[in-house]
Formats: C-alpha cells, structure tokens, sequence
C-alpha cells in the first residue's frame, strides 16, 4: 500500500435512522411478550454511524444521506452537524418518514433489530453527483447496503472512476454483481455477508480463509472479515493475518461493525498501513461494546489514542 502524507477526506453515502432500544434480560421468542426492560433512543444507521465515528476521530466526513421532514429527520441532522460533519449533502424527502430502528438487546450484549428504512429508500443515484465532484484521487468512498442497490452500485462506479478507494461495507447481506468487484479497493464482510458473497461457507477461520481468497479471485484486493468477538481477518496479496479481539465486557454490540469501518477508514485516510489501521479500528470497535447505543458509544480520539500505546 501506498503512503499518504496529508488525511484524505472520507465521503460516507448511506442510512440515517432513529435506534428505539429496549434493554431486557433475553430476547423474546416469536409470540411472546417479555417484561421489565429498559427504553432508550439512539442516533443510528450503518451510514451515519460511520460518518460520526469518522467524524469524532478527526477525519474530514461527508455525509451523504436522506431523511424525512419530520422530527427525528431534522435531530439526526443537528446531531451530524455536532459531530463535524458536512451534512450540505443530506438530502430532505417530504411526505416520507426518517429510518427507524427496533432494536432489542439482552443481557449477553445479543441483539435483534427490525428497520424501517423510509426516507432512506429514496436515496437516489441523482442524489449522489453533487457530491462526486468532490472526490480527487486517493479520497475513501464508505458504502453500506441499507439504502438502495442501484445507489450502491452507482456510487462505486463512479468512486472507482475518479481514483478513490472505494469500501464497501456489505451489510446487511446483500448480493453484489461481480462485476463491480475490481472496482471496491477494501471489502469488510462479516461471516454471513462473505458468504454469500463468496458462495463458500464460513464456519471456522480455515473457511474464512478460503472464501477471502475466492473474493480475490473475484477482482476485490483487500478483505477485511470481521469476527465479532474473535477479532477480524485480514487477507490481501500477502496473506492471511488474524487480529485477536482486545478482551473487554461487552455490554451492548449494536454499531460495533460500524465503528469498525468508520475507524478503520480514518487510519487509512492518515496514511496507516493496512495493518495498523486495523489494530486501531479493533480498538475502536472494543470500546464502543462496553458502551449503550451506537453514535453514543463511540470513544473520541484522545481515549483512542491512550489505549493504543498502552497496547505496545
């Protein structure tokens, strides 16, 4: 990889939703009502959750996203503003709803989450061109899959053709046409997103190892699996590397797949090798599960900062 000596700007194009947690001891069965849990609301959305990471450890961020003319729509965007953003790209959709999220965690930090994606389906490929014409050479385009495909696909076409790194963050499961495989620079399944994108199963770190090589061959350089609890994997023209998990008690996971891509996306802006960016992006991501909520777990980038040279 390539050293960059001055941060590159990070676009992030993806969803902006209202998280409504209840906290309780276990998930419910189908059909059953279980009592005596806690109620919060959140900021969230896999592409606003990224862009506040981003935002928070000190990248430049644009966000590109749509929200309803309503209430939560017009907070997410005040909040987005606190966090540093540029939100002159958050498009306003009138007579359409903000994203929701029901989300439910237990005791063991497990979680189920039920979206209504809204405003967030009305992303168009249109929506996105203002924003290409900030894009130079070297910038990273951060993409999720909760908001249209045909956006997706659109965006890292045109990623590709003006020279950014384009990640791809494939959630939730999705199928991707292979044919716009060579145009993503870093690919950050999770074991069901590689899956299926590798036809290959993933069920031990062997597996894991074989579906990355199949994406390879597919056209995609970098692959970045992560592991939950179990670190993530690295694969790229070098190998295989494995990244354990920094041991903590993990009190609520929801964002921590997020976290992860938007702190993986800063390091890389700063020029970080591929597999420092990694370390610091796992660090991240193991702060933000001994937290509640999604945007209000992320750690800032001084506590980041500490943590990681205590590691060395």
């Amino acid at each position: 990889m390539k050293n960059y000596y001055s941060m590159r700007k990070i676009i992030v194009i993806g969803s902006s939703n209202t998280d409504m947690v209840i906290r309780s001891e276990r998930l419910p069965k189908p059909g059953e009502t279980v009592m005596g849990g806690t109620f919060y609301m959140s900021p969230g959305g896999k592409g606003a959750n990224q862009a506040v990471t981003a935002a928070r450890l000190g990248a430049t961020v644009y966000f590109v996203a749509k929200t309803g003319d309503d209430l939560f729509g017009k907070e997410a965007i005040e909040n987005y503003r606190d966090a540093g953003i540029d939100t002159r790209f958050i498009r306003t959709e009138a007579q359409v709803a903000s994203g929701v999220a029901l989300i439910m965690v237990d005791a063991k930090a497990e979680n189920c989450i039920s979206v209504a994606n809204g405003a967030n389906n009305r992303l168009l490929p249109a929506d996105i061109d203002e924003v290409m014409s900030f894009v130079e050479e070297d910038d990273i385009v951060l993409l999720q899959l909760e908001i249209p495909i045909e956006t997706v696909l659109y965006a890292i076409d045109e990623g590709w053709r003006r020279k950014a790194r384009v990640v791809l963050n494939p959630a939730p499961a999705a199928p991707i046409p292979v044919a716009y495989f060579p145009k993503i620079y870093l690919l950050t399944p999770n074991r069901v997103e590689a899956e299926m994108l590798s036809g290959l199963p993933v069920s031990d770190m062997e597996e894991a190892a074989k579906a990355m090589q199949k994406l390879h061959t597919l056209g995609i350089e970098v692959v970045v699996m992560t592991l939950g609890g179990e670190g993530a994997l690295l694969s790229h023209r070098k190998g295989t590397k494995h990244f354990p998990a920094r041991k903590v008690e993990a009190v609520d996971t929801v964002g921590a797949g997020d976290v992860f891509n938007g702190a993986l996306c800063v390091a890389l802006s700063e020029g970080k090798g591929i597999e420092d960016a990694i370390l610091f992006a796992s660090v991240a991501s193991s702060v933000s599960v001994t937290r509640n909520g999604a945007q209000t777990s992320i750690p800032d980038r001084e506590e980041l900062n500490i943590l990681i040279e205590n590691l060395k």
